[in-house]
């Protein structure tokens, strides 16, 4: 069965940084990628970052472009979000979810397994 639980919210003020992990076990797939998303308060769910298992390949949000890293660490099991410059955009509760297969993709229809979410709070 895949689990995905997810680590590393907290508040920080603007311009700041935090660390989101995301641990993935019991993928019974050779190949899959894991997502982040994250949906603000009164606002739709919104992709954030995809990254692929196999070959390390990601996208990104626009709006995250050039601050936010995925990265994976094949020693803990884990795919990391790294997130710097934070914004008060920022804000949210930040989930990750993963499928077979490779291609990534930002649309959350794409996903049926999540975790249950971590918060985030950029504010001064």
């Amino acid at each position: 069965q895949v689990q995905l639980e997810e680590s590393g919210g907290g508040l920080v003020q603007p311009g700041g940084s935090l660390r989101l992990s995301c641990a993935v076990s019991g993928f019974p797939h050779e190949y899959y990628i894991v997502s982040w998303f994250r949906q603000a308060p009164g606002k739709e769910r919104e992709g954030v970052s995809c990254i692929r298992n196999d070959n390390g390949k990601t996208i990104y949000k626009d709006s995250v472009k050039g601050r936010f890293t995925i990265a994976t660490d094949a020693a803990k099991n884990t795919v990391d979000l790294q997130m710097d410059s934070l914004q008060p955009e920022d804000t949210g509760i930040y989930t990750c979810t993963a499928r077979r297969g490779v291609a990534c993709s930002l649309w959350d229809g794409n996903y049926d397994t999540w975790g249950q979410g971590t918060q985030v709070i950029v504010s001064s």
